[in-house]
């Protein structure tokens, strides 16, 4: 059995989106139990994470120290999921980071980072393709593999990479999401020939589990998933084969897009006075 199996895992994000599918499937049979951070244990999902059972909820936020400890002391096992996009990528990296720290001197014997692609240094540094959601997780993710090398032994970790969810493609309000047009399903993204990574949010609770199951092989592991690389050409297609109504894709220029139903929503927070995205010089 490897030296860093564990059985009662402390959860940050556990009542997001992806948190709930990854918290069902680790108390699923039994063999895990969670501990969740949550502000509010009256709260619809909070409730609805207590009914599977085998579950507890601790009140408080992650930006305390007091609270993160009280959260992994006496547990063994580690899922950190900030919600990146409205926390803002200085938090995200300084609470990670700390989080981090903090597990290891309580004693957590593995930790899974919940993750998403650095795409700032995957685009070469450009930022054209900076975002703040994603590069901050991104960095956080290098610094714990990087400590991972030395500190393996006495706290594995691994990193679970997801992207976009597939889910986000049919739900409202999302970057991706459809309109009808004339009576046709209409995909308007700035994508040109691309395609996108998807994740189903269901699967992660399979991926995370297996990254806790297996710490003998997962430890300084990335696992980097999706469904498939989708383009959305492809996306109308299925659509139209599956429901029987007709659906199409137009590539937009990036411009025209922001002018859409999202040009004026905000677009996350990387600290209080600074805008998230930065145009490039």
């Amino acid at each position: 059995m490897s030296s860093h199996a564990t059985s009662k895992i402390f959860m940050i994000g556990a009542t997001g989106a992806q948190g709930i599918p990854v918290t069902r499937s680790l108390v699923a049979d039994g063999k895990y139990s969670v501990r969740f951070l949550t502000r509010d244990a009256t709260g619809a999902r909070a409730r609805a994470l207590l009914e599977l059972g085998n579950t507890s909820a601790l009140e408080g936020t992650f930006t305390d120290e007091t609270i993160l400890r009280e959260g992994f002391r006496g547990c063994d096992g580690a899922f950190i999921n900030i919600d990146g996009f409205n926390t803002g990528e200085k938090t995200e990296m300084y609470w990670a980071i700390r989080a981090y720290e903090i597990a290891m001197e309580e004693g957590i014997r593995f930790l899974v980072y919940g993750n998403l692609d650095y795409g700032l240094k995957k685009a070469g540094y450009d930022s054209r393709y900076r975002v703040g959601h994603y590069d901050g997780k991104g960095r956080v993710a290098e610094w714990i593999l990087l400590q991972n090398q030395s500190n393996a032994e006495r706290m594995g970790a691994a990193i679970f990479t997801s992207g976009p969810y597939i889910e986000m493609t049919i739900s409202p309000l999302t970057p991706m999401a459809p309109t009808v047009e004339e009576g046709v399903v209409t995909w308007r993204v700035p994508l040109g020939g691309g395609a996108v990574p998807h994740v189903s949010l269901e699967d992660c609770g399979y991926y995370v589990r297996w990254l806790f199951d297996n710490t003998d092989r997962s430890n300084g592991m990335d696992l980097e998933v999706a469904i498939d690389h989708i383009p959305y050409s492809e996306l109308a297609r299925a659509f139209e084969k599956v429901t029987g109504h007709p659906a199409q894709y137009i590539d937009t220029d990036v411009d025209t897009y922001w002018q859409g139903p999202l040009g004026g929503s905000p677009i996350g927070r990387p600290d209080i006075t600074r805008p998230r995205m930065t145009p490039a010089p």
